[in-house]
């Protein structure tokens, strides 16, 4: 992790920098807009209200695009998401690719505030890893989020996490279950959306000799969307095992449009890849990712 830890300042200080340019940018066109198209880009009067706009207009476009980086928006949305890594196996010669489906179902509670559902199954192709190939399914996780009506822009949630074993190979993740809690916070600011996602998961059962659950997850984020409803985003995604005492660390960069299908919002996003550290045996490199959303207004 010392080693890992000038590239992490590093990038955390770049994305703070491109905030600041880019916010000045923003600034300017925001007091030259007719009224009506700043209003539409302000951030929400409160943390979890209902999304009614038209997504056959410009702003309200921008607008959904916006809440697109939300993890917590009051929006039901299904990302898919491509990925590939290389530099896989113990003479990196290996690659793999793994598709997500990541459903988001919010559910409105009493005094405005919300509770996020989101289950993710990943499965992955292996080639060339160690001399295994094959398809299989990595697991099943579970985040939720408790999110209560801040009033502001900034909002956080909390709630359980859960993760399934993956198949009784090995091949694609470990075959321990994993119990443990989510938790965001973050910042709408004009047409950024900034914050910090993270897990701490524990180990609650199964075999630990392909990995284990014992996991602390953070994920700084970073995005910027425009009148256009084009997105630009940056993340990392840290993962520490307690037991390997390894981080993955994967830097992560977006460019993204949202248009509208016969009324349906749909997002496609897409981006390099590159690991700033990695485990034994796990992806290096550069790589690859890009992602599909479709939105359902209610």
């Amino acid at each position: 992790m010392k080693k890992t830890f000038p590239k992490l300042f590093i990038t955390l200080f770049f994305a703070i920098a491109m905030k600041g340019a880019l916010a000045q940018q923003v600034s300017v066109q925001a007091q030259s807009a007719e009224t009506p198209k700043a209003n539409s880009l302000a951030p929400m009067p409160t943390s979890n209200g209902k999304l009614t706009l038209d997504p056959n207009s410009a702003e309200s476009k921008a607008e959904i695009a916006k809440q697109l980086a939300n993890p917590l928006a009051n929006m039901i949305s299904m990302p898919t998401q491509w990925e590939f890594s290389r530099g896989m196996g113990k003479n990196q010669a290996g690659s793999d690719q793994t598709l997500l489906l990541q459903p988001v179902a919010p559910f409105s509670l009493s005094g405005g505030g919300i509770f996020i559902v989101r289950p993710i199954i990943a499965s992955t192709r292996l080639v060339n890893v160690d001399g295994n190939s094959g398809y299989g399914v990595s697991g099943v996780t579970i985040e939720s989020f408790y999110a209560p009506n801040t009033g502001s822009s900034w909002i956080w949630g909390v709630g359980p996490y859960a993760s399934s074993p993956s198949g009784n190979s090995g091949l694609y993740g470990t075959q321990q279950t994993g119990a443990g809690v989510t938790a965001v916070v973050l910042n709408r600011d004009g047409g950024f959306t900034y914050g910090l996602l993270g897990f701490q998961s524990w180990n609650v059962g199964g075999n630990p000799s392909f990995g284990t659950q014992n996991n602390l997850f953070g994920q700084p984020f970073l995005v910027y969307t425009n009148r256009e409803a084009w997105s630009f985003g940056a993340n990392m995604q840290a993962n520490y095992n307690y037991d390997a005492r390894r981080t993955t660390n994967p830097l992560n960069l977006t460019v993204g449009k949202l248009e509208v299908f016969d009324g349906v919002p749909v997002s496609f996003s897409a981006g390099p890849i590159y690991y700033l550290s990695n485990t034994p045996g796990g992806p290096s490199g550069w790589g690859a990712r890009a992602t599909l959303t479709m939105v359902f207004l209610k």
